[in-house]
């Protein structure tokens, strides 16, 4: 008589982005007729990529799978792993799972783009999914942007953990340490695959904890005569954090300069990651009204891009701010020599 029963399922693990590049993550994890997605991130034009605005992944396999897709999973806020999103969910209805401030980000982007953010649900570092044939866990982990986490998997099959972006860093700004101990547990019952991403994890050393650059800032602020300009990434809140808080103990006032600073710092303040006192931040049409010695402006543009906030600023191509005698301006970025986190300062060379 013949075997007429079903052949066996396989586990399979299917990078439309991500992979050997920074940018366009997205991952699918599929069992059968059954399929999960990890992240959907976009990535920023190459010099060569002349009149290109944004790069995302070739998403078709899952228009021509969407039956088969339960749910997208994101581990963070960040656009090459978010960005992807308002092109995905204009074409798929998806569920889609992340922590507060990473679905507080990405309504924004949903909203610029006219897509419906009725979809969205919160998760906390923690607590446990169940989509379909698979079981996703939330791993608090730390990053450059709060509310991380990485992913353990439970498939038919076995184990998959996904750390998502990570670093090591055992004095976090918002004290919410890594865990550690769930890690460890996986690594104890067994993981069928680990799935990794930290950036740099190749070069020997470690990644200097958030709170050094803090121990900067303040070194820098009190020798600053005029305004203090910080540029930096409009995802890193903790910077951004510990900038306002820089500011405070200088009785400065702090004015918030670029769209996407804006929105993060807006979005960031309403949930409760980015706190100030009444009075402090204030609108940047405001700095005017107080001495240039009582005012600090966060922006965009560490990476030098062209057409950022401080970019535009020191070539005198801003509406409201150029960079004048006696300001300090604060790159507070990567140094691409070291790739570890650095600060720079300079004085303006403008009168």
């Amino acid at each position: 008589m013949r075997n007429e029963s079903k052949p066996e399922q396989k586990l399979q693990i299917i990078p439309l982005g991500g992979l050997g590049e920074i940018g366009k993550n997205m991952t699918v994890i599929r069992y059968g007729d059954e399929m999960i997605v990890i992240d959907a991130g976009l990535m920023f034009p190459e010099n060569d990529m002349l009149g290109v605005d944004l790069v995302i992944p070739d998403f078709s396999y899952l228009i021509e799978n969407q039956e088969c897709l339960k749910a997208i999973v994101l581990t963070h806020g960040h656009e090459d792993h978010i960005g992807g999103l308002p092109y995905v969910l204009k074409k798929i209805s998806v569920p889609v799972y992340g922590t507060r401030l990473t679905l507080g980000i990405l309504e924004g982007r949903l909203a610029e783009n006219g897509v419906d953010s009725g979809n969205l649900h919160p998760v906390s570092p923690g607590e446990i999914i169940s989509l379909g044939c698979f079981s996703v866990c939330f791993i608090r982990v730390n990053h450059s942007i709060p509310d991380s986490v990485g992913l353990s998997i439970r498939t038919p099959v076995g184990m998959i953990v996904h750390t998502g972006d990570f670093k090591f860093d055992y004095t976090p700004i918002d004290g919410k340490m890594a865990d550690f101990k769930k890690f460890s547990e996986l690594g104890n019952k067994g993981v069928l695959v680990m799935l990794a991403d930290s950036t740099n994890s190749e070069r020997e050393g470690h990644t200097p904890s958030e709170k050094s650059v803090g121990v900067a800032f303040n070194r820098e602020f009190q020798n600053a005569p005029g305004r203090i300009i910080v540029a930096t990434f409009s995802s890193n809140v903790h910077r951004i954090q510990q900038v306002i808080d820089t500011a405070v103990r200088y009785r400065r006032r702090v004015a918030i300069l670029g769209r996407s600073m804006q929105n993060v710092v807006n979005i960031s303040r309403e949930l409760g990651y980015i706190h100030a006192p009444e009075g402090v931040i204030i609108d940047i049409e405001e700095i005017y009204n107080y001495p240039a010695e009582k005012i600090v402006i966060i922006t965009t543009g560490s990476q030098g891009e062209p057409m950022s906030a401080l970019t535009r600023m020191a070539m005198s191509d801003h509406r409201l701010v150029d960079i004048l005698q006696g300001d300090t301006v604060i790159i507070s970025a990567t140094k691409k020599s070291s790739q570890r986190p650095s600060i720079i300062f300079c004085g303006s060379a403008r009168t």
